[in-house]
């Protein structure tokens, strides 16, 4: 049973079994009722002593100073940490000791969930502390926790700061990391303030597919899967544009969702394929308007997390009060580049993209070559909050063309320390107009463009119902909570960003041993030479993995859960 354990996790375990033979049952059933907690206790104790005389606190052990018959031991709570002080004698009044001698000294250990009883007081050194009166187990920890150390001045040492193990071990990063979990309070505030700005206009929270039969509402990849019962193709939404704009045809003045996108893309510092997205669409509203909404949003959040419109972010100083400036789409690139594309052909763009040593590929039409300008040499300049206006209409098949600019359409992106925060439009409810603009998105994928949207109609079936002038919106919640915490990863802001599979280390068995150094004395033997020295292993799993491939070239032996694996030629 202990193979592959450590020296720890095999006394933990004895612990375990230890506490059982007491009568003491490790994970008991009962629920445990709290009256407390650490951060209240240490705020307010001092204001109202008399309150704090029969209190029921429960959390991990986190630090433990085991002396002769007094001990402290440092309990962890969702709200913080606070000392424990256990006396021999009176959490063991009778003649049984054992609770302290062995329970406590000995098979508990740092990890473990305990509640405890009794009164708070405050020592000889002025900690406020939790006299224990009554102990109980709550849950043995197996594994043990890594050690951080803090100094008096709350230096940390020893630290869990592998970023692949604390965003793979959530669960450890926030139990020794406990000053991480404000991103994640700063996270739901976001939110939650977004939405009771919205209530209070009178805006009504919805729900939409997240399984879709056509992808649409954005230029992305999407992730595909198939219905067994319905026997067809569907998709994990990019957007959910599409079925909230089929709500306002429906006569609601006002509908948002906050809900998960799923976009089958690359990973990097800003993108995860599993995202979270607000979009908010309102009935008789423009972009113009739009504008002013965003600014006084972002402003009330801001102010709820800070105290104050300006935040502090990688050594910027944001300022989110409005108003924001506004550049357009060619004012941006004219001013970053010196570069007036205005009134380039396709054939001009893409010689200027390649003359800027920008990568592009024949896929691209138009809009793609002039985002592909902006994204490359324009976004990184927008730090301050800047709304970049009015695209070319090939960028943006869901927008309404400009009400005076030919070739235009009526959309802005909110930009922030060079990174797109917010995408609106003023809402295409032409539906012969909107018809025409997928059908230009067919020719883009039929180019090779896999982000192309597809055709969908239903929704022009809905716009042809009449669709009244609206004005949308969506904001990127992860992209928007970096800002407001300062982080640079998006995996900083997501409890469990996606990761590659976890690599095991496994141990081989003395044939696969054996099997492992045969072929690594030649890599280039035929695989037909090492099976005549195998005959007397055929019952063996690696064997299996070896049939119908003889006359091979090994180039690799390796090992997984399942057995030994040969790569060959």
């Amino acid at each position: 049973m202990s193979i592959g354990l450590s020296e720890q996790e095999i006394l933990r375990r004895d612990s375990l079994k230890q506490l059982r033979e007491l009568g003491i049952n490790p994970y008991p059933a009962e629920a445990y009722e709290i009256n407390a907690n650490a951060a209240d206790i240490l705020a307010n104790y001092e204001k109202d002593k008399t309150a704090y005389k029969t209190i029921k606190i429960a959390g991990r052990i986190m630090g433990r100073n085991i002396m002769g018959a007094a001990s402290f031991a440092e309990l962890q709570d969702a709200t913080g940490r606070i000392q424990i002080y256990l006396k021999r004698d009176e959490l063991c009044p009778g003649d049984d000791k054992t609770l302290y001698n062995t329970v406590f000294k000995k098979l508990l250990d740092i990890g473990d969930f305990v509640g405890v009883e009794g009164y708070v007081f405050t020592t000889q050194t002025g900690e406020i502390s939790v006299h224990v009166n009554k102990l109980t187990v709550l849950s043995k920890s197996l594994r043990p926790l890594p050690i951080v150390k803090r100094d008096d001045e709350g230096n940390v040492f020893d630290g869990f700061t592998n970023p692949e193990l604390r965003y793979r071990m959530r669960y450890v990063d926030l139990t020794v990391n406990p000053e991480y979990k404000q991103i994640f309070i700063n996270r739901s505030k976001v939110i939650n303030t977004m939405r009771n700005y919205f209530d209070s206009q009178g805006w009504m929270e919805v729900e939409t597919p997240i399984l879709q039969a056509v992808h649409g509402g954005a230029a992305a990849r999407p992730f595909a899967t198939h219905h067994n019962t319905l026997d067809m193709p569907l998709f994990l939404r990019i957007a959910n544009e599409l079925y909230l704009k089929r709500l306002i045809v429906a006569g609601f003045d006002g509908v948002y969702e906050f809900g998960k996108m799923f976009r089958n893309e690359g990973m990097d510092r800003t993108h995860n394929p599993e995202f979270t997205s607000m979009e908010i669409y309102v009935a008789y509203k423009d972009y113009v308007w739009m504008m002013g909404m965003v600014e006084e949003c972002l402003e009330k959040i801001a102010v709820a997390i800070h105290g104050s419109p300006i935040v502090k972010v990688g050594g910027h100083e944001i300022d989110f009060a409005g108003p924001y400036e506004k550049l357009t789409m060619y004012e941006s690139i004219q001013k970053y580049t010196g570069i007036d594309v205005s009134e380039m052909t396709e054939a001009e763009l893409a010689q200027t993209c390649k003359d800027l040593g920008i990568e592009i590929d024949d896929s691209m039409g138009r809009g793609k070559l002039v985002d592909e300008l902006f994204s490359e040499k324009v976004e990184a300049n927008l730090i301050q909050p800047t709304y970049i206006t009015d695209y070319p209409i090939e960028m943006t098949p869901l927008a309404k063309k400009h009400r005076s600019k030919e070739g235009l359409v009526e959309r802005f992106e909110l930009f922030v320390m060079g990174k797109e925060i917010g995408n609106a439009y003023s809402e295409l409810n032409d539906p012969i107009d909107q018809k025409e603009r997928f059908e230009e998105q067919l020719k883009l994928a039929a180019r090779g463009d896999d982000e192309a949207m597809a055709m969908d109609d239903d929704f022009v079936r809905a716009l042809e119902y009449g669709m009244p002038p609206t004005s949308g919106l969506g904001i990127g919640i992860d992209r928007l909570v970096m800002l407001m915490t300062d982080q640079s990863t998006i995996q900083e802001v997501l409890f469990f960003p996606q990761m590659r599979p976890e690599k095991k280390k496994v141990e081989l068995t003395a044939e696969e041993a054996e099997l492992y150094a045969l072929v690594k004395e030649g890599e280039q033997q035929l695989l037909s030479e090492v099976r005549a020295q195998l005959a007397d292993w055929s019952n063996k799993k690696w064997d299996t993995t070896l049939k119908g491939l003889t006359g091979k070239n090994i180039l690799k032996v390796s090992k997984t859960d399942d057995g030994l694996f040969l790569e060959y030629k």
